[in-house]
C-alpha cells in the first residue's frame, strides 16, 4: 500500500486512528458518531470517507478521565508548602560561608569566608535506624532530626573537622506537611547546635514504596580541617589517657533490639518508663543523641589544636559496635585500650535493657554506648589541661583508662577489620 495523498478518497478501509503525513502536512483522521450508531470519518480538510461498518463501543469514563500527578499519590503543592514552611528554620542555621537560602539547584559554601587557609574536606552520611519507627508510631517527630545531625557531625569532629554544612533526605509514602516540618525543625535545631548550615535537602513522596505515614531519613554533612591537623594523630602511644564524655542514653544505635525487648516486655510506648520517672517509654527512648562538636572543638583549640603541638591526639564516636568496636578504630597497630568499667555509672535505661534481654556484659559493650558517647585520647602529661578545657566547655569528662601495648587478644574493629581488643577491668555500675 502506498502512502495516501492528502484529501484523496479511498475505496478500501483504513485504520480509524491513523495520522497521515503528506507534503509536510499532518492529516488527522477524526471520528464522528452518526445517528445509526456507525462512525463517519473526516480528515482535516473535511473530505468525506466511506462509512465504515465498525461498531462504536460505549466510552469508558475511567479510561478516558484525565489523570494528574496528585491522582498517583504525589502532591506537588504539599511539597511546595513544606518548602515555604521550613524556610525560616533554614535561615536560622546561617553561618559564615553559607547564607542557607533555599531555592537553588545546589547549595553553596565559601571556605575562604569561613576562615580556612588550606583545608581538607571531610564528609559523612548516616541515618537514624529504627529509632525512627518509635517516632512514626507515636507521632513524636520533634527531636528525631537532632539524631540525624548528631550521627553525622559527631563522625566529622573525630577527625578534627568543623562541620560546615548539612543536607537531608526525607522520603515518605504520603507527605504530611505538619509532621515533616517537625522533623526538619529538629534537623535545623541540630545544625544550630553543631554550628553548621542547613543548605539544602530532598523531600521524596513515593507512594507504593512506603506506607502512608512512614518515612525515612538520611543526612549528609561536610566539614573541614586544616592540613596537618587531621585526627587521629599517628603519635598515639601507650600511656595516653582515655577520657569519656557521657551520652544522653541509647543515642541512635541498637534500636532493633530495644524495640524487640519493649515488645517482649509488653511495654506500650505511652506507658510510664520503668527506667525514667515522669516520662513515657517513647519519650525516654526518643531522647536525642548528644552533639559533641562545640565542646570538643573548644577543648582542642584551648589545648594547642589538633596538630603535633596539641594535647588531643584522637577521638572516637561510640556508635554501633559500642566501646568494644569503636575505640580500636582510631588506635595504631599494636596498641589497645584499657577501660576501667567502675570509673563511670551506666544510665538506668541500660540496666533495664540488660535485664529485659538477659544480655551479658560483652554483648552490652559491643551493642550499646553504655553511657559513654565520645572518647577523647589525650597526652597523659596534659590530661588535666584537656579535662579542664572540656569542663569549661560544659562537659562532664570522666577519666576511663589508658592506651596500652596490645596483649595479643583480637577483635573486629568496626570498618577496620581485626585489631587489638579493648581490655576491661572492674564491673559495670548502674545508676539506680
Amino acid at each position: 500500500m502506498h502512502p495516501p495523498i492528502l484529501g484523496q478518497k479511498y475505496d478500501y478501509p483504513m485504520p480509524i486512528s491513523t495520522g497521515l503525513i503528506a507534503g509536510g502536512h499532518f492529516c488527522a483522521m477524526m471520528r464522528r458518531r452518526m445517528a445509526d450508531g456507525r462512525c463517519h470519518d473526516l480528515d482535516t480538510l473535511h473530505n468525506p470517507l466511506p462509512l465504515l461498518d465498525v461498531p462504536m463501543s460505549p466510552p469508558d469514563p475511567k479510561r478516558n478521565a484525565a489523570h494528574t500527578y496528585r491522582d498517583s499519590g504525589v502532591d506537588i503543592d504539599a511539597g511546595n508548602a513544606l518548602v515555604e514552611a521550613i524556610k525560616p528554620l533554614v535561615k536560622a542555621t546561617r553561618r559564615s560561608g553559607a547564607d542557607a537560602d533555599l531555592g537553588g539547584f545546589g547549595g553553596l559554601f565559601d571556605l575562604k569566608a569561613a576562615g580556612f587557609r588550606d583545608p581538607i574536606l571531610v564528609a559523612a552520611n548516616d541515618g537514624v535506624g529504627t529509632k525512627l519507627k518509635i517516632a512514626i508510631d507515636t507521632g513524636l517527630h520533634g527531636t528525631i532530626g537532632i539524631d540525624l545531625v548528631a550521627m553525622c557531625v559527631n563522625d566529622l569532629v573525630v577527625q578534627g573537622a568543623e562541620p560546615l554544612f548539612f543536607l537531608d533526605y526525607f522520603a515518605t509514602g504520603k507527605l504530611d506537611v505538619a509532621s515533616a516540618r517537625q522533623v526538619i525543625a529538629g534537623i535545623a535545631d541540630g545544625c544550630r547546635e553543631a554550628g553548621c548550615a542547613l543548605i539544602g535537602g530532598e523531600t521524596a513522596e513515593m507512594p507504593g514504596m512506603y506506607a502512608a505515614k512512614d518515612y525515612d531519613l538520611a543526612g549528609f554533612c561536610v566539614g573541614a580541617v586544616e592540613r596537618g591537623e587531621v585526627l587521629p594523630r599517628t603519635d598515639i602511644v601507650a600511656g595516653d589517657v582515655l577520657i569519656g564524655l557521657p551520652s544522653s542514653g541509647v543515642h541512635s544505635n541498637g534500636y532493633s533490639l530495644v524495640r524487640r525487648l519493649a515488645e517482649r516486655e509488653k511495654l506500650a510506648w505511652d506507658a510510664a518508663a520503668p527506667f525514667a520517672p515522669g516520662v513515657t517509654v517513647a519519650e525516654a527512648l526518643l531522647t536525642p543523641t548528644r552533639i559533641y562538636v562545640k565542646p570538643v572543638l573548644a577543648a582542642i583549640r584551648a589545648t594547642g589544636g589538633s596538630g603535633p603541638a596539641g594535647a588531643v591526639k584522637g577521638l572516637s564516636h561510640i556508635t554501633g559496635g559500642g566501646l568494644s568496636e569503636n575505640i580500636p578504630r582510631v588506635l595504631p597497630q599494636g596498641l589497645a585500650a584499657h577501660i576501667d568499667l567502675s570509673s563511670f555509672k551506666v544510665p538506668a535505661v541500660f540496666r533495664w535493657l540488660r535485664g529485659a534481654g538477659n544480655l551479658d556484659v560483652a554483648e552490652m559493650l559491643r551493642t550499646f554506648n553504655c553511657g559513654i558517647g565520645m572518647i577523647v585520647i589525650a597526652d597523659a602529661t596534659r590530661a588535666a589541661q584537656v579535662i579542664a578545657a572540656l569542663e569549661t566547655a560544659g562537659e562532664c569528662p570522666i577519666l576511663l583508662g589508658a592506651v596500652e601495648a596490645g596483649r595479643g587478644a583480637k577483635t573486629q574493629a568496626k570498618g577496620k577489620g581485626e585489631a587489638e581488643a579493648v581490655r576491661y577491668s572492674g564491673a559495670l555500675g548502674f545508676v539506680v
